[in-house]
């Protein structure tokens, strides 16, 4: 019963709190049906008019900008059309700054209608019309007024700019204000504001420049006779020119300066110092003068020009002068500080100065040219115009300080190198006078003109600064190594004819292998030089130029052998002489032979050292005798009468020979090089020696032969001397006897 009471009690409080929730539930659904209703009507009806108001609101929106576009277009067109016409008014009363001013402005105007995007006007288009119309009439005005201010006077023949065509230009400046009228603005600055502002300035100002620099800045430069003649009248300023009688070929640059910078100075005065405002060109202050214009047009030409034509040929050409340069240094500078003064140039502009100040360098080249030119056309003169050089012939040269003061400024004694070919070393140990001694002989008066070129160039070259000490330098070594390539080649043809030039050759080579010697150390001793070092030499050169002399002369040595040889083998092999005219051959191909010889001792004679000369003609006549000795040693059968007359055309080359010898020109003098044909001539004993065999008896040629300890023996093999026995001798017991001694 308890535990029934307990549910009922529990029970009667669950039915209340159930009862409440079921009224929960039901209220919610109450809810929930009026939310759907609500939201129904929400998407019927409120979202229809409010779509219905954001369309009208952009369509409004829209409608409000097409409006604002088309009010700000048309503001624009006003703009325009006020602008222009302001233009033109502005035109009729001379304003012209005013009127370029407002036509630019036309000229933005009608830029940003062209810019908006989606929007074409056809009226765009008649608008562009409008302005280049306006704006070319205008640019005619201005060009009218510019004619008026800057008048040319130029000769007929146009494009001349001889002296003559000159002399009777003349350049009018109408731009002095008439003194009356007090305009604000001169007329000219109006006219030139008004094309900086048009953009035409540019291309009227390069005309006025390349007329300027043709009619009047270039002749000044070129022609030295011209002088500016300015001339000031009330309304006009006048710039005429004159030519004076008896000018200098070349004008030195200070007076050239002058002239120009006249001319800039009556520019500056009547034109050129007129401020501008540069529209947008991102200018200080945007303000420039017309002469910083045309000096950016014409500079360059111009500075060319004066380098060119006049700073170049007053560069000096030996270096005394380079001090006298310092003046044209100063007025180089004084020229570009007064032309930047009236702000013709930039501050930074140093093109004149530079090349000025680097007169060692242009010295430097100038002098180098002048060299190679002068040593060039030595080269290509004459080689057989000669002078004689002796031992003690010092050539001209400088005198060079003494190896052994050390300092070059005490310059005490000259060195006694170039005389009497003592060579001084320092101490007072000596070599002999003729170590470096030339023998006497004859070289082209252009090598020594050569020589004493390279000598000066180094003279020049020690007094220079480095840099120029060193150009010249490799310009004396270029010499010679053009030496080298030249002058064989130029003179190929007449060194293989002519056996005295290729004998002159041979010594010139000899003659600067000589020089080349001790030219550099020659200069050593002055000691500021950069040629102290010792690193200046030429001895390098030294076995080139021998070679060179000595293939040349060989080249003809094998030439005149060549002659011999073939004069010789018309000599019908020296058989068979008793036969008139086989006879007759050999004598004549003799004579030949000999009269060769004496026109080649002529011609080298006085011309080749001594030594040189003897041994050339001993190996020509030595090449003769071996020649007939070996084709008369090779017969096979000679009679008596043979022998007799081989004997005889041997004895005239015994006798005559040495004849050809004639180095000297003073005849006694060349007795004692005859009387020592045998020391140059090889084969001059074989020769007595076949002679002897061609008169002597079978017992003679035993008594000669000696067992082979006499002198036949020494001349010729046991071979020969046999076979010449059977030649000359019948087949006797005698001849056999004779032969088995023979060995």
């Amino acid at each position: 019963g308890e535990v029934c009471t307990m549910i009922n009690k529990k029970y009667s409080e669950f039915l209340p709190s159930m009862q409440s929730a079921e009224d929960l539930v039901a209220q919610v659904e109450g809810l929930a049906s009026n939310i759907d209703l609500l939201k129904a009507g929400i998407e019927n009806e409120v979202q229809r008019d409010l779509n219905v108001a954001v369309a009208e609101f952009t369509e409004l929106k829209q409608q409000l900008e097409r409006d604002t576009l088309v009010l700000s277009v048309l503001k624009k067109l006003q703009e325009f059309d006020t602008t222009i016409k302001e233009c033109n008014s502005a035109l009729l009363e001379k304003q012209y700054v005013t009127a370029a001013q407002q036509l630019e402005q036309a000229r933005s105007t009608l830029r940003s209608l062209e810019a908006r995007r989606g929007f074409e006007l056809k009226i765009l288009k008649a608008l562009g019309t409008e302005l280049t119309v306006q704006t070319q009439n205008m640019i005619y005005h201005l060009g009218e007024e510019w004619q008026k201010l800057i008048v040319w006077k130029l000769p007929p023949s146009k494009g001349s700019s001889s002296l003559e065509a000159v002399v009777l230009s003349e350049l009018h400046l109408h731009t002095v204000p008439p003194q009356d009228e007090d305009t604000a603005v001169p007329p000219v600055a109006a006219v030139l504001q008004a094309l900086a502002v048009l953009g035409e300035l540019h291309s009227k100002l390069k005309d006025f420049g390349q007329l300027l620099l043709q009619y009047i800045l270039k002749p000044l430069i070129s022609h030295p006779s011209l002088e500016p003649v300015p001339e000031e009248q009330p309304d006009v300023f006048i710039l005429r020119f004159r030519s004076q009688e008896l000018a200098l070929d070349e004008s030195s640059p200070m007076e050239v300066f002058e002239k120009i910078k006249l001319v800039f100075e009556v520019l500056h005065k009547h034109l050129l110092n007129v401020p501008l405002e540069q529209p947008g060109e991102g200018r200080k202050e945007g303000r420039v003068t017309l002469a910083e214009l045309l000096g950016e047009l014409i500079w360059e030409e111009l500075s060319d020009c004066l380098i060119h034509t006049c700073l170049v040929n007053s560069i000096p050409t030996n270096s005394s002068k380079l001090e006298q340069y310092k003046e044209v240094i100063d007025s180089t500078e004084e020229f570009e500080k007064a032309l930047k003064r009236m702000q013709f140039l930039k501050e930074d502009t140093t093109a004149l100065l530079k090349y000025a100040c680097n007169v060692d360098s242009h010295f430097a080249n100038k002098k180098c040219q002048d060299v190679i030119m002068a040593a060039r056309s030595l080269m290509t003169s004459e080689i057989h115009n000669t002078v004689k050089i002796t031992p003690d012939s010092s050539i001209a040269l400088p005198e060079l300080p003494d190896p052994g003061s050390g300092d070059h400024l005490k310059m005490l004694r000259p060195s006694s190198l170039l005389h009497n070919g003592t060579v001084n070393l320092g101490s007072e140990s000596r070599l002999s006078p003729f170590t470096l001694c030339l023998p006497t002989c004859r070289i082209s008066s252009s090598v020594q003109q050569l020589v004493e070129l390279a000598y000066h160039t180094l003279l020049e070259a020690t007094a220079s600064t480095d840099l120029c000490c060193v150009q010249l330098f490799d310009c004396v070594r270029n010499i010679f190594q053009l030496f080298y390539e030249v002058v064989p080649t130029y003179h190929r043809e007449n060194l293989q004819k002519l056996p005295q030039l290729a004998a002159i050759h041979h010594n010139n080579c000899m003659y600067i292998a000589h020089h080349l010697l001790t030219l550099g150390h020659q200069f050593r001793y002055r000691s500021t030089s950069v040629l102290s070092n010792g690193a200046a030499t030429f001895v390098d050169l030294v076995p080139g130029f021998r070679r060179l002399g000595m293939e040349c002369f060989l080249a003809q040595m094998r030439v005149q052998k060549g002659e011999i040889l073939e004069r010789l083998s018309s000599a019908r092999n020296f058989s068979n002489m008793d036969d008139e005219e086989n006879y007759c051959a050999a004598n004549k191909a003799i004579k030949q032979v000999l009269h060769q010889l004496r026109r080649l001792g002529m011609v080298w004679q006085d011309v080749l050292p001594v030594n040189v000369y003897c041994k050339a003609m001993g190996a020509l006549l030595n090449t003769a005798l071996a020649e007939i000795v070996t084709r008369i040693a090779a017969l096979e059968d000679i009679s008596a009468e043979d022998a007799d007359r081989l004997y005889s055309l041997c004895r005239i080359m015994v006798e005559e020979g040495p004849q050809v010898f004639t180095p000297l020109l003073e005849e006694d003098k060349n007795k004692k090089y005859q009387e020592e044909v045998p020391v140059y001539v090889h084969k001059w004993m074989t020769f007595k020696e076949l002679m002897i065999i061609l008169q002597a008896n079978l017992q003679e040629i035993v008594d000669q032969w000696a067992d082979g300890k006499g002198p036949l023996a020494e001349e010729f093999s046991a071979a020969e001397v046999k076979s010449l026995i059977r030649a000359l001798f019948q087949n006797t017991e005698r001849r056999a006897a004779a032969l088995a001694k023979i060995k």
